[in-house]
C-alpha cells in the first residue's frame, strides 16, 4: 500500500491495508430495516414525477434538457437530461453527484444508445431551496434527529422519483435503467438499490454512509466529521443513523455494483468505504483506487482504467437482448 504525503492530522488508510479492509462487516440491522425502507419506498412509488422539460443546446453527441421534477415532500428537484443524438435510447443512467453538488452534466461515459439523468438532490445546486442550507456539513445533519424526517431518505426519494420519470420518458428502456454515483451520491445509491428492483445495475465510487458505528470512530474532514460532531452532543442519533447505514442496506441488495474503494480517504474513510462492498448480496466487481479525495501521481491513469470498467459495465447491460 502505497503512502502519501499528506497535511492532515490523522492517518487517512486508518492503518489498514487492503486485507484488512475485505475483512470488515457491516453492523447488525435494526429489526424493521427492511419494513422501513419497502415503505418509504412504495411512498415514492405513489407518486408521479410530474415534470417539466426544455431543451438548452447540444454537446458532445448529445441534446441537453433542462429537468425539473416533482419528489416527495413537495421538493422540486432540478438537473439536466442528455439524450443521445441519432440513436435509439436502449439504456437510461441515472448519476448522482458528491456533496459538492453539480454545476454541469458529465459527458464522457461514451456508452451507445444511453440517455443520461443528472438531477441535484434536494437542498443542493439545482434544487436549492428556503430553509434547507446547501453546505454539506449542515445539510448532513438536517432532520438527522428523526428517521422519518432525516434528509437522506429525502434523497433517496429522489433518487426513486429519478427512475419513474425516466421510465415514463423511455418505457422501452425499463429492463437496462443503471445508477452511477460519487461519494455522496454512491452512499445514496448503496441506501436506493436494494428497495428498488426497477434499478437493474449499479457503480458506486467511494460510497459514503457505509458502517456508520465505525464511521463514528474515525476522524475525517467535510461533512463525515459535521456528523460526528453531532453526534458526539446527541448521541441518541446512532438511532437515526442505524436506519442510513450503506453497509447495512448492501446486505439485502440482489443487484450487479461495480465498486470503487479507496485505500486512502480523508473525507470518506475508506473502511466504510469497503464496508459496502463486503456486505453486497448481488454479483459485485472492485476496482481498488489508491486514493479517494485526493490528489496523487497515478490518478489520471487509474480514472481511465476505472472509466474503462465502467464503459464495460454498463454495456454488458445495454447489449443484453
Amino acid at each position: 500500500m502505497k503512502a502519501f504525503d499528506h497535511p492532515f492530522p490523522f492517518d487517512p488508510s486508518y492503518g489498514y491495508n487492503l486485507e484488512r479492509f475485505l475483512a470488515i462487516e457491516p453492523p447488525q440491522a435494526p429489526n424493521n430495516f427492511s419494513q422501513f425502507w419497502q415503505n418509504r419506498y412504495q411512498n415514492a412509488l405513489s407518486l408521479r414525477p410530474g415534470f417539466s422539460l426544455g431543451q438548452c443546446g447540444a454537446h458532445a453527441g448529445f441534446t441537453i434538457f433542462d429537468i425539473q421534477y416533482q419528489s416527495t415532500g413537495g421538493f422540486s428537484i432540478g438537473g439536466w437530461l442528455l439524450e443521445p443524438e441519432n440513436q435509439v435510447v436502449k439504456q437510461c443512467i441515472i448519476v448522482g453527484h458528491g456533496y459538492g453538488g453539480r454545476s454541469q452534466p458529465d459527458y464522457h461515459f461514451e456508452i451507445p444508445e444511453t440517455a443520461y439523468l443528472f438531477p441535484c438532490f434536494r437542498g443542493l445546486s439545482r434544487s436549492r431551496c428556503q430553509g434547507l442550507s446547501d453546505q454539506p456539513s449542515q445539510h448532513v445533519v438536517h432532520g438527522i434527529d428523526d428517521p422519518d424526517h432525516y434528509i437522506l431518505g429525502g434523497c433517496v426519494d429522489d433518487l426513486w422519483l429519478g427512475v419513474s420519470l425516466m421510465l415514463e420518458l423511455y418505457p422501452h428502456a425499463t429492463e437496462r435503467i443503471g445508477y452511477m454515483g460519487m461519494s455522496f451520491g454512491g452512499g445514496i445509491g448503496a441506501l436506493a438499490l436494494p428497495w428498488d428492483k426497477r434499478i437493474h445495475r449499479a457503480h458506486l465510487n467511494v460510497p459514503t454512509f457505509g458502517h456508520q458505528t465505525l464511521r463514528l470512530s474515525l476522524p475525517t474532514i467535510g461533512s463525515a466529521a459535521a456528523v460526528t460532531d453531532y453526534f458526539q452532543r446527541h448521541p441518541g442519533i446512532s438511532d437515526t443513523l442505524a436506519y442510513y447505514d450503506s453497509a447495512i442496506a448492501a446486505t439485502f441488495a440482489a443487484q450487479p455494483v461495480h465498486v470503487a474503494a479507496a485505500l486512502f480517504d480523508p473525507m470518506v474513510a475508506p473502511p466504510g468505504q469497503f464496508a459496502v462492498y463486503n456486505a453486497w448480496a448481488g454479483p459485485k466487481a472492485l476496482f481498488v483506487l489508491d486514493a479517494g479525495h485526493f490528489e496523487y501521481p497515478c490518478q489520471p491513469q487509474q480514472e481511465q482504467q476505472l472509466l474503462g470498467e465502467i464503459r464495460l459495465f454498463f454495456g454488458e447491460q445495454s447489449s443484453t437482448p
